[in-house]
């Protein structure tokens, strides 16, 4: 995390970004044990965090929330569902077609937080003249 007022929204997507990579690496996993018997599927949360970590902060504009966020609580967690629904007699709750619809999603996410942090540093470029 870099630490000066003119990164402040590069840190948000640097946070969001580690999340939508590990939510990919949980869904890879969870496709890959598709046949797993008793294997239950695991998701990330970070969102919440992240977005209450914005929201929590001072009143104000978004600039202002942004630059007060307290991100070093904002942490991604890998979490099993439990949620007893279990897909085949094996005791497995992974729905490949489901979670291949989240891995798109998921890839469209990660995206386009790549190009909004690309887009930030083209804008700081561009304000240097560069």
């Amino acid at each position: 995390m870099i630490n000066t007022k003119n990164f402040d929204y590069i840190n948000v997507l640097d946070k969001a970004a580690d999340g939508a990579y590990l939510r990919h690496e949980a869904i890879s996993n969870n496709i890959a044990n598709a046949t797993t018997p008793n294997y239950k599927r695991q998701d990330v949360a970070f969102e919440d965090a992240l977005r209450a970590s914005i929201l929590g902060a001072t009143e104000g504009s978004l600039d202002k929330k942004v630059h007060n966020a307290n991100l070093s609580n904002v942490h991604p967690k890998v979490y099993t569902d439990v949620g007893g629904t279990a897909y085949r007699l094996d005791g497995n709750n992974v729905d490949p077609e489901t979670e291949n619809i989240y891995l798109a999603k998921n890839q469209l996410y990660y995206q386009g937080v790549l190009n909004s942090i690309s887009h930030e540093f083209e804008t700081m470029k561009t304000a240097m003249g560069k």
